[in-house]
């Protein structure tokens, strides 16, 4: 888990100075959307497929237009699907009148509740035959005042309830995001014995439907007929690419790999929904706070403000936290018999 957070770290932060690094240049936020996820989604497919990721370790087959495929295909792709409305929505939450932290924080805070609902619920269902410790539950009061904290210094945070188109962008985020970390806990908690926990297997099926999608998706709002500042940055990035495209291109393969390790934190075999959730978004908001500060130190960006501070100190005892529910798991995983 360690190594998996740690290379989340770097690679978000990297995604998070190269962000504002091509913002501050004046490449417009949507042609700079369609460059890096360009990137992003052809690194996650070219390793995905190089490497026979694709051929997932099933419990089983069942036959689709005489071809055998995994039976877990039937809820794996619409995952896909769903990671698809999540990438696009995350931006466009940037985009609302709204700071871009406080879009940042709403978007943290839900996935942190998404997560422990998620084990509530497979715990009723009997999905999940593991408790969420008392550690874990502390440290979600925690993460939620870390990203709190932002909320009350922000100021408006709250202006986007009176949007419609708002609150459709985030709760299309909220309702892609539960489905999505209920179908990867689904996925970990119905693995039975002798049947191998195949993570990459999951990630690039996933990544396959998503990227389908989003191709989709773009063709159809590239030939709508509405008019939209956003839509014709979202043509002009097509059909009158910047000198910098190449650039924007390779800076999202950071994102790519962003994807990569955040799937696997929140796959982490044995762990909670709850403890898995709260790693990948505690990793990120430290990220956050270590992309600003490189982002002032290498192009005048701003300096993390008192709140930020006051945040990372949440973090922390959410860590702390964290850490103890992590030694007593491990305990009792070490205790467990084989195959559970």
């Amino acid at each position: 888990m360690a190594q998996l957070c740690g290379a989340y770290f770097a690679f978000y932060v990297v995604t998070g100075v190269s962000v504002k690094w091509f913002l501050a240049s004046g490449m417009p936020d949507m042609t700079f959307l369609v460059y890096s996820t360009a990137g992003g989604t052809a690194l996650c497919l070219v390793v995905a497929l190089a490497r026979g990721w694709w051929r997932l370790e099933t419990a089983g087959t069942v036959r689709v237009l005489g071809a055998s495929v995994p039976r877990e295909l039937a809820y794996i792709l619409p995952s896909g699907v769903c990671t698809a409305v999540v990438i696009p929505t995350t931006t466009l939450m940037y985009s609302l009148p709204i700071s871009v932290m406080v879009a940042m924080v709403i978007m943290r805070g839900s996935v942190i509740v998404i997560s422990r609902a998620v084990d509530a619920i497979q715990i009723r269902q009997g999905i999940l035959k593991r408790r969420v410790y008392r550690e874990e539950d502390v440290a979600v009061l925690f993460a939620l005042g870390a990203v709190a904290v932002h909320l009350v210094f922000g100021g408006g945070g709250f202006d986007f309830i009176r949007s419609v188109a708002a609150l459709t962008i985030l709760g299309s985020y909220v309702v892609a995001y539960s489905l999505r970390i209920y179908i990867m806990n689904y996925y970990k908690n119905t693995r039975g014995a002798g049947v191998r926990q195949d993570n990459k297997g999951f990630f690039a099926l996933e990544q396959i439907a998503a990227s389908v999608t989003l191709a989709i998706v773009a063709a159809v709002v590239f030939a709508a007929p509405w008019e939209a500042p956003q839509l014709a940055d979202f043509r002009a990035a097509f059909v009158e690419p910047p000198p910098r495209w190449s650039l924007a291109f390779l800076a999202g393969t950071a994102f790519g790999a962003v994807a990569f390790f955040s799937v696997f934190i929140f796959m982490f075999q044995g762990r909670t929904a709850t403890f898995a959730g709260l790693v990948n978004r505690l990793t990120s908001l430290v990220a956050g706070t270590g992309a600003t500060l490189l982002s002032a130190l290498l192009f005048g960006g701003r300096w993390p403000k008192q709140e930020d501070w006051l945040s990372l100190g949440f973090i922390l005892v959410a860590v702390a936290f964290l850490t103890r529910a992590e030694r007593r798991r491990a305990a009792e995983l070490a205790l467990a018999p084989a195959g559970i």
